[in-house]
């Protein structure tokens, strides 16, 4: 008997409308776990080599994991993953909320969309069964009223619904899927993905809860959650939401600003958490089951920027991108703009990144009025940031182009190349590489881009010396820079970030670090949900799986150890604040990546996993894919 997944994966072929249930064995989903691994496993083999990302070959699949819906905290999330219209590397995105529970509660664990409709659709899955029914009344409509045109239309308030929004209309390449009008899989342009395949959305509803396997252990893990909460270094970010960190990052000159010239902003007392729960709050939200909280709801009533709750509120990344990248200072009008891109379905790194970029050659006279259509695109202005947003995801004026993304901006206008601060095309995030070397190293080296969430952060090797050991690592004394404990560090929490994404669980409250739970109880959780007698170095086997996998499917797109490179403004001297004059050194960054592919078994040239690393992993099949270069 399965525990914790239904053993079920539906394909969909949208050409031909027709569906197709797989049933795998135990064995598959005790290797992958679920999310980012299967949703990697599908997207390997079902989209062809060198296919356009737009096209209907590029394959999207969305996967829960095996703990999703189980009655704990942390684990309602759901990957997307499809070839990156954005990269044309892998795409990766995680989501939570309650769609992610609910998905699993109609009774699959994973969907495979293959092709696109001659015309829009929307996927209806409720209780095993499944129909496609059509979208045109949904076209051109914001998030917020297609959940509510869907909650009439089916007449239920609670269904789930994940849909691309008019930007992945509009093949914006960062354009996101969102769910509740307020979560986003944000990164790598999802949203896109499904716009192109003429896929609005997919609605769920269920009753099929996966059998527990150990319900008492589960609710003992529970309890302790709820009881330590209060205690944990999470419980800030449930009080405070992500924004709790901006006050840290400015002090350590850690927070970027005027598009990275700077690791301090003079405003960052105004978009920082406390005042946003001092001034605008309105609640704190969660996702099913948990208690964290750690969800933004504002509300801003009249006024020049007005923000309606039910787009919920900016985190962290989104008060950098859209504030102090664009050198903005001002919360109603960054709020506002969290609001647009959740309403029209963007990626707010993305898009503040992009539209920062654009100011920082406006600055220069790299693009001039004419080129904006009058738009005053400086450092500061509110308005203008947010007139872009509005112009990328209806692809108006200069928002054509700035809809591309950053790197593809600069080539079209043939020059700014050297203000893109972008990894394989995407854009970085609000996490300085700076005053984290480590985080250097990932953001040239993972598969789909910079991403702040696929690995520990540096600072929290020495001050969490018990949960290190946990993985094996040892404490000792702090990091040196690049050294080889270092990059140990680097590697090891990149696998266990990994397997997370794979089991779809939330970083916030399971990690290495200052997490809820440590991955002691995260083993014990997916024990007690699965059964599986599965131990650390298997969850950290998974992550290693995934990694590997996401790894082949680049290397037979033609990505090298050449693509595994940092922007200029990395290697620039900050500007004010903590951090002025901190670079990072490319030479240094070169030998640290030779010693990390080493010891991540990948050819050091190439960067392509070898097929003695594939094999012990027992992906000796994915190594085929590395012979279509």
């Amino acid at each position: 008997m399965a525990f914790g997944y239904h053993g079920k994966i539906l394909h969909l072929d949208l050409d031909s409308a027709k569906f197709e249930v797989e049933q795998p064995p135990e064995g598959f989903y005790r290797k992958y776990l679920g999310g980012s691994a299967i949703g990697t496993y599908y997207a390997l083999k079902h989209t062809p080599a060198k296919a356009d990302p737009l096209s209907p070959d590029n394959t999207l699949v969305l996967a829960a994991g095996v703990v999703t819906g189980a009655p704990f905290p942390g684990q309602s999330r759901i990957t997307a993953t499809a070839k990156s219209p954005l990269t044309g590397a892998i795409g990766d995105s995680q989501s939570g909320g309650f769609f992610p529970a609910e998905f699993k509660f109609a009774g699959f664990d994973a969907l495979v969309i293959h092709k696109s409709s001659p015309h829009p659709v929307y996927l209806w899955i409720h209780d095993g069964e499944y129909e496609l029914r059509s979208a045109e009344h949904l076209i051109g409509k914001d998030t917020l009223a297609v959940e509510t045109l869907l909650k009439e239309e089916l007449d239920d308030p609670k269904i789930q619904i994940l849909q691309t929004g008019i930007a992945g209309e509009n093949r914006v390449r960062f354009a996101a899927l969102i769910s509740m009008a307020n979560r986003a899989n944000g990164r790598t342009g999802m949203g896109a993905v499904m716009g192109a395949k003429n896929l609005k959305a997919v609605v769920v509803r269920g009753k099929h809860k996966p059998e527990i396997h150990d319900s008492q252990r589960l609710q003992k893990l529970t309890r302790w959650g709820a009881k330590n909460f209060p205690e944990s270094d999470v419980y800030g970010t449930g009080v405070y939401g992500t924004a709790e960190v901006i006050a840290y990052q400015n002090h350590q000159g850690g927070l970027p600003a005027y598009n990275w010239d700077s690791g301090a902003f003079s405003g960052w007392q105004a978009l920082d958490g406390r005042t946003m729960s001092d001034t605008i709050l309105k609640r704190r939200d969660t996702c099913y089951a948990c208690p964290v909280r750690c969800k933004r709801v504002v509300e801003i009533e009249g006024g020049t920027y007005p923000v309606d709750p039910a787009y919920g509120g900016p985190e962290y990344e989104t008060l950098a991108t859209l504030g102090s990248y664009c050198g903005v200072d001002d919360l109603a009008a960054v709020s506002r703009a969290n609001q647009l891109c959740n309403s029209l379905g963007m990626d707010t790194i993305s898009c503040g990144a992009t539209i920062a970029w654009a100011m920082n050659c406006f600055e220069k006279g790299f693009l001039t009025r004419e080129d904006t259509g009058g738009l005053d695109l400086r450092f500061g202005n509110a308005d203008a940031m947010l007139k872009a947003v509005e112009m990328i995801a209806h692809r108006e004026g200069i928002g054509n182009l700035l809809a591309d993304g950053s790197n593809q901006a600069a080539k079209r206008i043939g020059k700014g190349g050297e203000l893109t601060v972008t990894v394989k095309s995407l854009e970085a995030p609000a996490h300085m590489p700076q005053v984290k070397p480590t985080l250097g190293v990932i953001y040239a080296v993972n598969p789909f881009g910079a991403d702040h969430q696929s690995s520990e952060h540096d600072p929290s090797f020495a001050g969490y010396p018990e949960r290190m050991s946990q993985l094996g690592l040892d404490n000792g004394n702090q990091i040196q820079g690049l050294d080889e404990k270092a990059l140990q560090f680097a590697l090891t929490t990149q696998y266990l970030y990994s397997a997370m994404d794979s089991v779809c669980v939330c970083q916030f409250v399971y990690g290495p670090a200052w997490q809820l739970y440590d991955t002691n109880q995260l083993v014990q959780a997916i024990q007690a949900v699965t059964g599986w007698n599965l131990d650390i170095e298997e969850l950290l086997r998974v992550g290693e799986r995934r990694l590997n996998l996401l790894q082949v499917f680049n290397a037979r797109e033609g990505f090298s150890r050449a693509d595994d490179r940092l922007p200029g403004k990395f290697f620039k001297a900050l500007q004010g604040g903590a951090s002025d004059g901190k670079l990072l050194v490319e030479e240094e960054i070169e030998a640290a990546k030779s010693v990390y592919y080493q010891k991540a078994g990948w050819d050091p040239i190439t960067a392509h996993p070898t097929k003695e690393k594939l094999t012990s992993l027992g992906l000796e099949w994915a190594a085929d894919y590395l012979q279509v270069i």
